[in-house]
């Protein structure tokens, strides 16, 4: 045949090979070239369009594995009859797919962020070394569909240690994150449910819940307003009662009974605790968990290790009381843990020899000293800034006295590469709050910078520094 004639851009993103390749499918599909025909060698195509041979066997091995050529040893490539192929020729799509950055801040005040340097690499890379071997080879099978009985026990052990909370792994659920837990536990109810959400609160939950007859239920300086509650016909309330997100409030001793005996009064009502990060608390005693105080069986458990350890490893996990844990054996029986096993392992290895509670204790020191920092920072310099929330967690809660919205404050921020965030954005429906309100995060910020990164913010806002 003549020889092949395509032009080829060598200042093109796209491979040689790949420019190659399509032009002489193409040629193919519309019997440019005619079944049969025996395509040039290697070499004499190489040379004919002075690239080298290695582009060419590239572009004739995808066309031999898409089947528009067959290959006879010692002889050559030869076009393949392609009338029975089920394929249909494409057009490119002309939308430009591009990668999608997060954008970097200098000081990110988000109330998601961890201390990236206080991480133990080292241990962990030497339990994840153990484990990817053969002899652990077991693990390549899916496991059992609650998640690994080995972290399951961890988790039992840390969290009677921790929280009071006295459950048994078979009690227990893991899975990717509060966000693949939480539709599980609503499905529980089927169509006996009407959930109440506090206001404002965790923000992927109306997002979670489609519904939009949800129950917004106020939260104020004790945590969630119980006789709100007590009001409406909801029978599910999601609650974060340890340090109420994004508030920071503690949901106090006396609405805990009230919480507890709304509960217990009807059969099919049921408090979803989110313990997200009750690890770390700086002002009194630890605060028990509401699933330690239960008596009837009527509070499932969340929690995860996001804070205490970090966010990309998505494990979060549920405590389902026994008469849930039926339900959830029936519906769920054909689901797989939605957690790698060898995380799973990983994870209960570094908790069953100590390490997980040796990092919580030096993050305990390390946040707190973050937080102290902060508190110093705004109480010393700009007294007129309010302060609430800082009793625990990894974030406080700022009301800014300025003019400015919420939105200009937002914006100038970003202009000035800081990110904050809003209030806001954790309402389920409008509050009136007397001045602009943020979450002001410490987590990831390093000590060091947490003074100048305030100070910035401050200034860039037209907040004056106290004299």
């Amino acid at each position: 045949m003549d020889m092949l004639m395509f032009e080829l851009n060598k200042d093109s993103d796209k491979p040689l090979y790949e420019q190659l390749y399509i032009g002489i499918k193409k040629a193919i599909i519309s019997k440019q070239i005619a079944v049969g025909t025996k395509l040039p060698s290697k070499r004499k195509l190489a040379d004919f369009l002075s690239i080298s041979q290695t582009t060419i066997e590239i572009a004739y091995a995808q066309l031999l594995a898409e089947g528009f050529i067959t290959s006879v040893p010692r002889v050559g490539y030869f076009v393949e009859q392609i009338d029975e192929l089920p394929y249909v020729e494409k057009d490119e799509p002309s939308i430009i797919i591009t990668k999608k950055e997060q954008k970097q801040y200098k000081y990110h005040f988000s109330p998601g962020k961890v201390d990236e340097d206080s991480f133990p690499f080292s241990v962990w890379r030497k339990y994840a070394k153990e484990l990817f071997d053969i002899s652990s080879k077991e693990l390549l099978q899916i496991g059992e569909p609650q998640g690994e009985y080995e972290l399951r026990a961890e988790i039992a052990n840390y969290l009677f240690q921790s929280r009071g909370i006295l459950c048994k792994p078979e009690q227990i659920v893991i899975g990717s994150g509060t966000e693949h837990l939480l539709p599980m536990i609503l499905r529980l109810f089927d169509n006996d449910l009407i959930l109440a959400l506090e206001n404002p609160g965790y923000s992927a939950i109306p997002r979670i819940h489609l519904d939009s007859n949800a129950i917004p239920i106020s939260v104020d300086e004790e945590g969630l307003v119980v006789d709100e509650l007590e009001t409406t016909n909801a029978n599910i309330v999601y609650i974060t009662p340890s340090h109420q997100f994004p508030t920071g409030a503690v949901l106090s001793a006396t609405r805990r009974t009230q919480l507890l005996k709304w509960a217990s009064k009807q059969p099919n009502r049921y408090i979803i605790e989110d313990d997200y990060d009750s690890e770390f608390r700086y002002i009194g005693k630890p605060i028990p968990a509401l699933h330690g105080l239960d008596q009837n069986n009527k509070v499932i458990y969340m929690s995860t290790f996001t804070k205490s350890l970090m966010p990309s490893l998505r494990v979060a996990y549920m405590v389902l009381p026994f008469n849930l844990l039926i339900k959830y054996k029936e519906i769920f029986s054909y689901y797989s843990a939605s957690v790698p096993r060898f995380v799973q392992h990983i994870l209960a290895n570094f908790m069953r020899d100590g390490h997980f509670s040796k990092h919580l204790n030096r993050m305990r020191k390390i946040y707190r000293k973050k937080h102290d920092k902060v508190k110093q920072i705004l109480t010393s310099y700009y007294p007129e800034v309010h302060i609430t929330g800082d009793q625990a967690g990894m974030h406080i809660l700022i009301s800014v006295p300025t003019d400015k919205s919420v939105e200009e404050l937002n914006q100038i921020a970003i202009n000035n590469d800081i990110a904050i965030t809003p209030v806001t954005d954790y309402l389920l429906k409008p509050i009136e709050f007397e001045y602009p309100s943020f979450l002001l995060g410490f987590g990831g910020i390093p000590l060091e910078k947490i003074e100048e990164g305030i100070h910035l913010l401050m200034k860039c806002w037209g907040i004056k520094k106290a004299i």
